[in-house]
C-alpha cells in the first residue's frame, strides 16, 4: 500500500542491484554458519536464504509517517523491502510447488498462475474497484470494508490457485497502491496490522519447544550476532556505492539491519513441507527473533521512531 508501482519501479532501477547483490553476501555468510555447526547443506541453504531478508514490519514500524512518506530515505528503503518481499515471496512458492508436486511442470505453472493473478488484480482493480470506490466516496466506512473486502478476495483466489493467502494478500495492496487513498487506507489498516502482528508472533512463541532450543542456542546467538553486524555495514557500503550521502546510507543500514517476519514464514514453509527438520527450523526461528528485539532496541535509541525514548527521537 505504501508506495505507487511506477514510482516503485524507478526505485527498483536504482535499488535492484544493490537489493540482489546483498542478500546473495548474507545468504552465502549465513549459510557458511549453518554449515559450520553441521547442519546439512540443504537446510544451510535455507538458513541463508531465510535470513538474507530484513524486516518490513520493523522497517516501516519504526519509520516516521513523514520521513517514510515524504522523504527519499523512506522511499529507498520501501523500495528494499519490496524487493526483499517479492524475492521472498518467490522462495514460497518454490517451496510450496516442492511439497505439492514432483511434476517438473507444476513450478512454472505456479509462477505463470501468479503472474496472471497479479495482472487481473491490477486490471480489476484499476476499471472497477477504483470505480466504485469514486461512486461512493463519500461513505468512509464503505471505503474501509471494500478495502478489507478485496484484499481477502484476492488471497481467497491465490489459495485456490494453488498459492498461499499471504501472496494474495500481497498482491492485492500492491495493485491498491495505483489509488490515490492508499496511503489513507494504509494508515486506517494500522490497529488490525497491529491485532495480527501480536497473534502472528503469539502463534510463533505457541509452537516453541524449549526443550529443543537448547540444542540451537549456541549456533543462534551466533549466527544473531553476525547478521547484526554483517547487514549494517554491508548495507552502509552498498548504499555509498549507490552514491547515497553518509547518513542516509548509515539510517538506511542501522533499520535494514534485522531478519525478517518472512524468514519465520520461510521456516515455516520448509518444516510444513518437511524440506528442513525442526533443529533447522528453531534455528531460524530464534536467529530472527533475537534479531528483531535488538535491532529494534538500536534504532529506537539511536534514529527518530514513532516509539523513541526521549522526545527528540519520538516523532511520527
Amino acid at each position: 500500500l505504501n508506495l505507487h508501482p511506477n514510482k516503485l519501479l524507478s526505485l527498483f532501477k536504482k535499488t535492484s542491484v544493490l537489493t540482489c547483490a546483498t542478500c546473495l553476501l548474507f545468504a552465502v555468510v549465513f549459510g557458511l554458519i549453518a554449515f559450520a555447526f553441521r547442519f546439512s547443506l540443504f537446510d544451510s541453504i535455507i538458513v541463508g536464504v531465510a535470513l538474507m531478508f530484513s524486516s518490513t514490519i520493523v522497517g516501516i514500524k519504526l519509520t516516521p509517517t513523514t520521513t517514510l512518506h515524504q522523504k527519499h530515505l523512506g522511499e529507498v528503503m520501501i523500495s528494499v523491502l519490496l524487493l526483499q518481499d517479492i524475492l521472498a515471496i518467490f522462495v514460497i512458492i518454490l517451496l510450496e510447488g516442492s511439497s505439492k508436486s514432483s511434476s517438473h511442470l507444476y513450478i512454472p505453472l505456479l509462477i505463470l498462475k501468479g503472474i496472471c493473478l497479479v495482472l487481473f488484480s491490477f486490471f480489476f482493480f484499476k476499471y472497477c474497484i477504483l470505480w466504485l470506490f469514486r461512486k461512493y466516496d463519500t461513505i468512509q466506512e464503505y471505503i474501509l470494508v471494500m478495502a478489507l473486502g478485496w484484499c481477502l478476495a484476492i488471497a481467497g483466489i491465490s489459495k485456490a490457485l494453488g498459492m498461499s493467502y499471504e501472496i494474495g494478500a500481497f498482491i492485492a495492496g500492491c495493485s491498491f497502491a495505483i489509488s490515490p487513498i492508499s496511503l489513507i487506507i494504509s494508515e486506517r489498516l494500522k490497529s488490525l496490522r497491529e491485532f495480527f502482528l501480536i497473534l502472528f508472533f503469539f502463534a510463533i512463541g505457541i509452537q516453541f519447544d524449549f526443550l529443543l532450543l537448547k540444542h540451537v542456542l549456541v549456533p543462534s546467538l551466533v549466527l544473531a550476532v553476525v547478521l547484526i553486524i554483517t547487514k549494517p555495514l554491508a548495507f552502509f557500503k552498498a548504499f555509498l556505492i549507490s552514491h547515497e550521502t553518509d547518513s542516509i546510507a548509515k539510517e538506511l543500514s542501522f533499520r535494514l539491519g534485522q531478519a525478517s517476519e518472512f524468514s519465520l514464514l520461510v521456516a515455516y514453509m520448509a518444516r510444513t513441507s518437511s524440506a528442513i527438520s525442526n533443529r533447522t527450523s528453531y534455528l531460524i526461528q530464534l536467529t530472527t527473533i533475537i534479531t528483531l528485539i535488538v535491532s529494534t532496541y538500536i534504532v529506537s535509541y539511536t534514529y527518530p521512531t514513532p516509539i523513541g525514548t526521549t522526545k527528540t527521537l519520538r516523532a511520527d
